[in-house]
């Protein structure tokens, strides 16, 4: 496998009681589900049944109750199959990402999930936002900046670093003028 894969996002706002869009002109593809709003679990079920017959290989979900997605879009891939055996090249990979933030699932999605399971790339990515309000713009922003996060990472901690090591260098300059200062306290009490 070669170098980076450059994932295409793409954005779509869906919500409890709208119509799905068509979405499988993207297959495969690969999508992080953004939970913004409250639904009921057999709209859940109908949207995970949507992600895999639309085309999703990867589906990573971030927001409150996100781990129940990895469950729905498992049990939406196997259902699909006789004794709920499915075959390699239709196997749909999960993740949930409740405890981090969405630039970190963001950046999950383009460093980690680039290929499904049996290796066909997922260069498109589909964020999937499950809200009333309109956030294309921030979501394909965040998704964009999402790409510099492990050296952003890198460099805070080369900063903490250096800044440990400076305080260090105080803490060792004023134990040494506390130590002399004891010194010459101590040689001009004995006199």
């Amino acid at each position: 496998m070669g170098g980076l894969i450059v994932s295409r996002p793409h954005y779509v706002r869906i919500a409890p009681g709208k119509k799905l869009p068509d979405i499988s002109s993207l297959a495969p593809f690969k999508a992080v589900v953004v939970l913004d709003t409250t639904y009921e679990p057999t709209w859940q079920d109908e949207v995970s049944q949507w992600l895999v017959g639309s085309g999703c290989f990867y589906m990573m979900a971030w927001g409150p109750d996100c781990s129940s997605w990895d469950d729905s879009v498992d049990y939406a891939d196997m259902t699909r199959f006789p004794n709920y055996e499915i075959p390699d090249d239709k196997f749909v990979m999960t993740t949930w990402h409740d405890d981090e933030p969405l630039e970190e699932a963001f950046w999950y999605s383009q460093f980690c999930a680039n290929f499904s399971y049996n290796d066909v790339e997922l260069i498109d990515a589909v964020i999937v936002h499950v809200g009333s309000e309109n956030r294309e713009a921030e979501l394909l922003s965040l998704f964009e900046q999402s790409k510099t996060l492990a050296d952003r990472e890198d460099d805070e901690d080369e900063a903490q670093e250096t800044f440990d090591w400076k305080e260090g260098l105080v803490v060792i300059r004023v134990a040494i003028a506390l130590a002399i200062a004891i010194a010459i306290s101590l040689y001009f009490t004995r006199r």
